[in-house]
């Protein structure tokens, strides 16, 4: 079997013959494999061909736009939704506050590459409990399913993102999530495609990949040489006005700049320069909008901003002023006056009612029995002012509406609840008394009442001895 005889290619070239005719030799059996080689001094990057066709490639150091984009992404990919990974990770809803949040070992290599070359990202994630991973392409997230990279995770947290073959597409930053309940943490490597020299290539492109058109290097054409670059000033097409923002919030400054070439952006506070940290974040979108995020906003920093974009045809800057406004004293919720128990007749109405204080004002939930009442109907209806008086009013009331109330109040500070019982009753009606019946005189006028059961002669002379029989006695009022 014959190999490939070792030497070294500079520029990728050696001895006459390009890179890619010794990489596609008929002796390669093997594809070749990237990796890193830190020589200082070189340039371009050595390119070293071994018995199995190994090329090494240096890592690179990305610009500040470019830095600035990713950090844009990274912050974008730990505020966003993602899709569930398919490890078999899970986290159990009522761990937070155990264990510690996930931290990377080492951040990813931005890599140089040529077309057809196989390339693995790779860094080591430890965490508390043991953090989900995700992988991104420009902020879009690589399923695990993907047939064109290969997404692998060690058992000491090595968590690797491999594509056997790169191809111009692939050009892009590369960003791996690690999550757990205690938060999220990432980091992005930049992978560059180049394209490789099509001498000793066979015309054959790739089943199903069609190349992308490469721009050309401003200097490296011969017909280039003689056109005479335009440089244009900055000019702001977006900038903000002053912000009043609330301390410990976010706050955002975004701004638009045009120029040539593309300008270098400062941003100050009270004329000092401002330095990336934890709470201070400047960003840069696709679209060319610069953004300095500060996260959580302090009192230190009020003032005056002032951004100055600079480019070889001179600079421009705008100022604008933020003020922090003072973080609001939360006070828990706590009724002055609680619900009282009431009892209603049926088709009456009646008021349930409490005040409550808070700072700041309190949601307001009200239920019966375990239905919450979300909904005013037309007959009830839940009311309440800036005063904190709470009411709900029942017209007219019915046999189902009794029970026990519960209205709660909820801020950020605290929750408190009171309950009240609501009982409704059956109107109460004067019993129908029968209508007296006319006495209709007779031989005896005691003859029909006492029929009645009334004894007459018991009423008018109680200590009397009864009367002989035969002897009558009158009374004017019968």
């Amino acid at each position: 079997m014959a190999y490939v005889t070792a030497g070294v290619v500079r520029g990728g070239r050696s001895a006459g013959l390009d890179m890619w005719s010794l990489l596609s030799s008929p002796s390669c059996h093997h594809p070749p494999v990237i990796t890193l080689l830190s020589s200082p001094g070189s340039r371009e990057g050595s390119v070293f061909t071994e018995r199995r066709c190994r090329v090494r490639v240096y890592q690179y150091k990305v610009s500040s736009f470019e830095q600035r984009l990713i950090s844009e992404i990274e912050f974008r990919v730990e505020r966003s939704p993602v899709e569930e990974s398919d490890e078999d990770v899970q986290h159990e809803e009522d761990a937070g506050g155990q264990g510690g949040a996930p931290s990377l070992g080492q951040r990813l290599k931005h890599l140089k590459v040529f077309e057809g070359m196989p390339v693995t990202f790779s860094c080591k994630v430890t965490g508390d409990p043991k953090p989900k991973i995700y992988w991104f392409k420009d902020g879009k997230q690589i399923s695990k399913r993907s047939e064109h990279y290969r997404i692998s995770r060690e058992a000491d947290g090595t968590c690797s993102l491999h594509t056997a073959a790169a191809l111009l597409d692939d050009d892009g930053n590369y960003t791996i999530m690690a999550a757990n309940p205690q938060g999220r943490v990432s980091c992005t490597g930049r992978m560059m495609v180049q394209a490789v020299n099509q001498r000793g290539r066979s015309q054959r492109s790739t089943p199903g990949h069609i190349r992308r058109p490469r721009s050309r290097s401003r200097d490296s054409g011969d017909e280039n040489e003689n056109i005479q670059e335009r440089h244009f000033r900055p000019h702001f097409l977006q900038a903000p006005g002053d912000l009043i923002v609330q301390e410990g919030r976010l706050c955002r400054m975004d701004c638009k700049v045009s120029g040539l070439p593309t300008p270098d952006l400062v941003w100050q506070l009270n004329g000092q320069g401002i330095r990336p940290d934890s709470a201070h974040k400047m960003l840069v979108r696709e679209n060319g909008v610069h953004s300095l995020v500060v996260e959580p906003v302090s009192s230190r920093d009020a003032g005056i901003y002032t951004c100055i974009a600079t480019n070889r045809a001179g600079q421009n800057s705008f100022n604008l002023e933020l003020i922090v406004a003072a973080k609001e004293m939360h006070k828990a919720p706590f009724f002055a006056e609680k619900l009282q128990n009431t009892s209603v007749a049926e088709g009456y109405p009646v008021r349930l009612e409490c005040r409550v204080t808070a700072v700041p004002f309190p949601q307001i939930f009200w239920k019966r029995e375990n239905e919450s009442l979300t909904h005013n109907t037309e007959r009830v209806s839940m009311h309440q002012d800036n005063c904190g008086y709470l009411c709900m009013i029942i017209q007219p009331a019915m046999k189902e509406d009794a029970g026990w109330y519960t209205v709660s109040a909820k801020n950020e500070a605290g929750i408190v609840s009171t309950t009240a019982r609501l009982d409704v009753h059956t109107p109460w009606q004067q019993p129908n008394q029968p209508k007296p019946r006319k006495v209709r005189p007779s031989a005896s006028r005691y003859a029909a009442l006492t029929e009645r059961g009334l004894d007459v002669k018991a009423a008018f002379f109680p200590d009397a001895s009864p009367l002989p029989p035969g002897a009558l006695v009158e009374s004017d009022d019968l």
